[in-house]
């Protein structure tokens, strides 16, 4: 009995490494990254349905409308959002859809999608991650005193989420999040159809 794939929010402040940990993650067969639809221009290099689903203000406005989209926002005279029909496709066709989004909308998409799973990644203390931010050497000093403030208020949403990764090895982190999505798959819960089909027969 086959379960079908899951719908996997992954949260954390910035300097977690839980951009690095997705594009890991999606390097393998069974998980995908969420596409979203924009209505900016396409970049050189980029193609419609894989990095985002190119549409225009009208067909963007109609999706709205017909309550199409997860959620969306404007920026720039763009719109951009997250559409709900690839990722429930995605899932019935066995794929782990994974949405990296920021603590607030991870709870207004918990609201939508109550069974998805939610994880919060975080790195092993506020120094390692100021020592993270100062590394990357991109930062001014008030920007990340800015951004370990920020990170402070997010960790406080911990208990928001089904799982904490502790992200202090890479490695150990990717594997962390692969033993929860596995353990999610055997859940009794989503074989309750399929066991009483064969059992009840």
């Amino acid at each position: 009995m086959k379960a079908e794939g899951l719908k996997i929010i992954l949260s954390g402040p910035s300097g977690s490494g839980k951009g690095t940990i997705v594009r890991e993650l999606i390097k393998k067969e069974h998980f995908i990254l969420s596409v979203s639809a924009t209505t900016r221009l396409p970049r050189q290099g980029e193609q419609d349905g894989v990095h985002y689903f190119f549409k225009t203000k009208e067909e963007f406005e109609t999706m709205i409308k017909d309550d199409e989209l997860l959620e969306y926002a404007q920026f720039c005279d763009n719109y951009y959002g997250t559409p709900k029909t690839f990722i429930e496709e995605s899932v019935k066709n066995g794929k782990d859809v994974i949405l990296e989004i920021e603590v607030q909308g991870a709870l207004q998409v918990k609201a939508i999608y109550p069974e998805a799973l939610f994880v919060f990644v975080m790195p092993p203390t506020l120094t390692e991650l100021e020592n993270r931010l100062v590394g990357r050497n991109t930062e001014t000093p008030a920007v990340i005193a800015q951004r370990l403030a920020r990170a402070k208020e997010e960790v406080a949403f911990y208990k928001e989420y089904d799982y904490v990764v502790i992200n202090d090895s890479l490695e150990e982190a990717i594997c962390d999040i692969e033993t929860i999505v596995a353990a999610e798959k055997l859940r009794s819960s989503r074989f309750k159809q399929e066991i009483e089909k064969v059992w009840n027969a």
